[in-house]
């Protein structure tokens, strides 16, 4: 696999099995991420497990716009992506989380692919409001692992 176009990662004081029922539960993740706000499951779906799918809602101030995710791994403690497609499945981004365990908890690596073709850029870049995504996805994932850790170490 190629290096992510924009990755981070942290320590958290708290177990990766913990950390990673936060990342893989959606609407968990939308309470911590900064573009992603919400979701619903696509089709009959209790949970995630690879190939169930979820509607992302995504804001940016004013902006708003939906995407539909399909999950690519979920091992629990170790290891939870997906991919994210737009309307008519036009690809948008592959998201990682990686969990290695450490002391008494764990080392989070959260990544993101781009996937969009060029002309797919300058469009989605109209309806987001971003034009440099990987400058933007690295302040995002900043955030995100931030609140995350908070989140983690307050539930233990």
């Amino acid at each position: 696999m190629t290096p992510p176009d924009a990755t981070g990662q942290i320590q958290i004081g708290a177990a990766p099995e913990a950390v990673y029922a936060l990342v893989s539960d959606p609407g968990e993740l939308a309470g911590l991420a900064e573009e992603y706000a919400g979701f619903r499951w696509a089709g009959r779906v209790e949970g995630p497990a690879v190939g169930a799918r979820f509607r992302g809602r995504n804001q940016r101030g004013f902006r708003r716009w939906s995407t539909l995710s399909t999950i690519t791994d979920a091992e629990p403690g170790c290891r939870f992506g997906f991919e994210v497609t737009s309307f008519a499945g036009l690809p948008v981004a592959r998201w990682q989380y990686d969990f290695a365990p450490v002391g008494d908890g764990c080392v989070v690596v959260e990544s993101m692919w781009e996937r969009r073709p060029a002309w797919f850029k300058v469009a989605s870049s109209a309806v987001t409001g971003v034009w440099d995504r990987e400058q933007a996805n690295t302040a995002n994932i900043a955030a995100t692992l931030a609140r995350l850790k908070r989140a983690a170490e307050a539930s233990r």
